[in-house]
């Protein structure tokens, strides 16, 4: 169904989403970053002399979902201190100000969702044209789709109970979507031009949806996502954990979580430490500090007997703030931490199924497809090349770049990850770009680096323009 977005129409969902983020933001008001070292930390002797760096001094951003963990990790154990760092941690609102805050100088360093450094080095529509980099993968996967009440009610279900079958799931997402009156065809992600909303589209289009025409994406924080779907501003979103579990029956109750992203794309980055390009020129040594001081945090984040610590850590009022007031303080952390993963639902059913790959932090689970010597903090660059396709497949720009390698390596700097991880005698695939194997996709789709152009044209449903509005 092609549906014709008047203006009016636009407006009025927009006002409604403005206005719940205006409210919603006054439960993140003021100041909440992590202040002080612990006790733990400053017994830390350091192994760098923070005179030995050329920026000891550095501000580091996060945003309150669960891959804030190995920042917390890093600043609450020490391993900042260990390696020269005294670290300010500033807690971002969301992840536009996230990456904003480094490209203009705010922050030194901060997490940015998957895309965001991609485009903003190809200049995709509604990203800033800037030299970002990319540093490393904070983690993979550890986020989700939910879905609300009304969908459930319309037969909408748990994409696992489909058993694969795109076409049935198709029609009932359409069906639901032009059943709806304008306002009611919304779904939320938390940054254009990045991967949370290519696995919207990705998804809708693989069930034969055309997204452009069946529903808007609108942009809204994370912390945001649950009281936007309870007044109705939207129906679904994307967004990391644990924005999902906190809506599900038993807690907000008010929708239930449709995939995890790890069921469109099997072992994708989530998140990239980001820096600008001048931070990695003026201060190499800070860099490389930072870098170390990070994939220690991510290496003992995704030790299986620190996970229910990490989960815990992370309620903190300075990172997630998600203690529940009934319930184990970890009640909304801990399933995607844990690996124990509720997918909710209003039929009194038990979903939680576990997995070693809900969230990944260093080391590869044996179910994942990996090349030799292959862990989770490891940049592949053909990732980059596959997030430039779907900028070019949703015309968030006008053609695929010819020179996509060349922006690839400026941006995601496994070379400097590589020097960074042998001084810490960690071994990495010596290749930069990898063939993603049909059976890690949605749609058993396969990704050939070597050949953008000749998969980008092999997908059907594809716009051949800007998506025109996005709210943010």
């Amino acid at each position: 169904m092609n549906t014709n977005w008047t203006r009016r129409e636009f407006v009025l969902g927009a006002s409604a989403a403005a206005a719940t983020a205006v409210l919603s933001s006054c439960n993140i008001s003021g100041d909440r970053s992590a202040k002080g070292l612990t006790e733990e930390a400053l017994a830390v002797e350091p192994v760098v002399k923070p005179d030995e760096l050329e920026k000891p001094d550095i501000v580091v951003g996060y945003v309150p979902v669960n891959d804030c963990a190995p920042f917390a990790i890093a600043w609450k154990k020490g391993f900042f201190r260990k390696y020269g760092l005294n670290v300010r941690l500033n807690r971002e609102a969301s992840w536009a100000t996230s990456r904003d805050g480094l490209i203009f100088g705010r922050l030194d360093a901060s997490p940015v969702v998957s895309g965001a450094v991609t485009n903003a080095r190809i200049g995709a529509e509604g990203a800033r044209h800037a030299p970002l980099c990319a540093g490393m993968t904070i983690h993979r996967h550890g986020n989700a789709m939910t879905m609300n009440k009304a969908m459930w009610d319309y037969g909408l279900r748990p994409w696992h109970e489909y058993n694969g079958n795109l076409e049935e799931f198709g029609k009932q997402f359409r069906g639901f979507f032009e059943s709806q009156p304008p306002q009611n065809r919304v779904w939320a992600v938390v940054l254009s031009s990045a991967i949370y909303e290519y696995f919207i589209r990705y998804l809708a289009a693989a069930a034969g949806v055309e997204p452009d025409k069946e529903f808007r994406l609108i942009i809204v924080p994370p912390p945001q996502m649950v009281t936007n779907v309870r007044i109705g501003a939207m129906q679904g979103y994307m967004v990391a954990e644990p924005w999902n579990t906190r809506a599900i029956s038993g807690n907000a109750g008010v929708g239930f979580t449709f995939a995890q992203g790890k069921e469109i794309w099997q072992g994708h980055p989530d998140r990239l430490l980001g820096v600008m390009e001048d931070f990695i020129v003026k201060y190499p040594k800070t860099y490389r500090s930072l870098l170390k001081a990070m994939i220690e945090a991510c290496q003992y984040c995704g030790k299986p007997e620190n996970r229910e610590e990490v989960a815990k850590l992370i309620t903190d009022r300075a990172f997630t703030g998600a203690k529940p007031k009934k319930g184990p303080v970890d009640k909304f952390t801990r399933p995607a931490i844990v690996g124990e993963y509720n997918y909710g639902g209003f039929d009194g059913k038990d979903r939680i199924i576990k997995s070693a790959d809900t969230t990944i932090f260093f080391d590869m689970p044996e179910n994942l497809k990996t090349v030799p010597e292959e862990h989770s903090t490891f940049l592949w660059r053909s990732r980059s090349i596959w997030m430039m396709t779907q900028a070019a497949r949703w015309g968030q720009i006008k053609e695929f770049p010819a020179n996509a390698e060349e922006l690839a390596s400026k941006g995601w700097r496994a070379d400097i990850y590589r020097e960074v991880a042998q001084e810490m005698g960690i071994p990495c695939p010596k290749d930069d770009f990898k063939v993603e194997s049909p059976d890690v996709f949605i749609d058993k789709k396969g990704f050939d680096p070597s050949d953008p152009v000749g998969y980008l044209n092999s997908f059907e449903i594809r716009a051949n323009r800007p998506t025109p509005i996005y709210l943010s």
